[in-house]
């Protein structure tokens, strides 16, 4: 009895915290601390349609307080779609207080805005997929670099015996064109996504303030694409890219919540309770927004 009424209190302090940060975001808010896995996408939508059945409380945009490791680039293309569905004119703005990694960075890429701190960090853009031979999920792009290097050896003349092995018992070509489908998919998407929301207020450049082009939106939509595609750069799937570093070397555009003392102090108190919270549980999933919350 003790435990379930700690328990209710700090969710009723949670839901005080969570409203105090959509005060400051002047925003709907939701959260979703989670791996992007089939069937995470009907929550999501769950929990966005419980907001947007409130006509009267709710507001023209929304907040995306996220937290993921990563995973599937369709369950991300589902949520974005939910997300733009339910707030089709208003902003839709992604808060990352600790780190959304992989297809979790393709997701942020369809804001409007981003908000980061220098503690926050986004990854490179290598999808989970599915193994159709051991069951689990793995980097796609892991795969199709090695992939790659092995055919360019066998080209060369230089693969050896174990090596050929090694191809014939783990590539499987069916496996290796749901890696390529991804691969392209989460490109696509995130070109489609930077060119249509991020930079729809880019209207002429910084330096020279030459007007913007849409093929100049699209051409600098696939230079960060490319960027964090690529698996030589950040050497690892799950290296995290810093704000600091999204801004100097991808040129990317991200709003530093921790310059703004409102949203900073709102979004450290929710953030922090909520972790203390979700070790407290023994939980590694959350979702919730104005009326419910979750764990998993």
């Amino acid at each position: 009895m003790d435990i379930t009424t700690s328990n209710l209190y700090i969710e009723h302090e949670l839901d005080q915290r969570l409203k105090q940060l959509a005060s400051a975001m002047e925003s709907d808010v939701i959260t979703i601390v989670s791996p992007m896995a089939p069937g995470i996408d009907d929550i999501v939508r769950g929990y966005v349609e419980d907001i947007a059945d409130t006509q009267e409380e709710r507001q023209d945009d929304l907040s995306v307080i996220l937290e993921t490791n990563g995973g599937s680039i369709e369950v991300v293309e589902r949520i974005a779609n939910v997300l733009r569905h339910h707030y089709p004119t208003g902003e839709i703005n992604f808060i990352v207080p600790n780190r959304a990694m992989s297809a979790g960075t393709v997701l942020v890429m369809c804001g409007d805005k981003i908000f980061m701190d220098y503690y926050s960090i986004l990854g490179p853009v290598d999808p989970q997929v599915q193994s159709q031979t051991s069951g689990y999920f793995v980097p796609a792009l892991g795969y199709l670099n090695k992939y790659e290097e092995l055919i360019a050896k066998s080209q060369e003349g230089s693969l050896s015996a174990a090596e050929m092995a090694f191809m014939i018992e783990k590539f499987d070509p069916a496996e290796l064109d749901s890696f390529e489908k991804a691969r392209d998919l989460s490109t696509a998407l995130l070109v489609d996504w930077l060119t249509q929301y991020k930079f729809k207020d880019w209207t002429h450049t910084e330096t020279r303030g030459i007007p913007v082009t849409e093929q100049m939106k699209a051409d600098r939509a696939k230079e960060i694409g490319t960027k964090l595609n690529s698996t030589e750069r950040w050497k690892t799937h799950s290296r995290g890219i810093s704000m600091a570093v999204l801004q100097r070397d991808l040129n990317l555009v991200v709003e530093d919540y921790g310059a703004d003392e409102t949203k900073n102090d709102a979004i450290g108190k929710y953030h922090r309770l909520l972790q203390d919270y979700m070790q407290r549980r023994g939980k590694d999933i959350v979702f919730q927004n104005k009326h419910t919350i979750t764990l998993l």
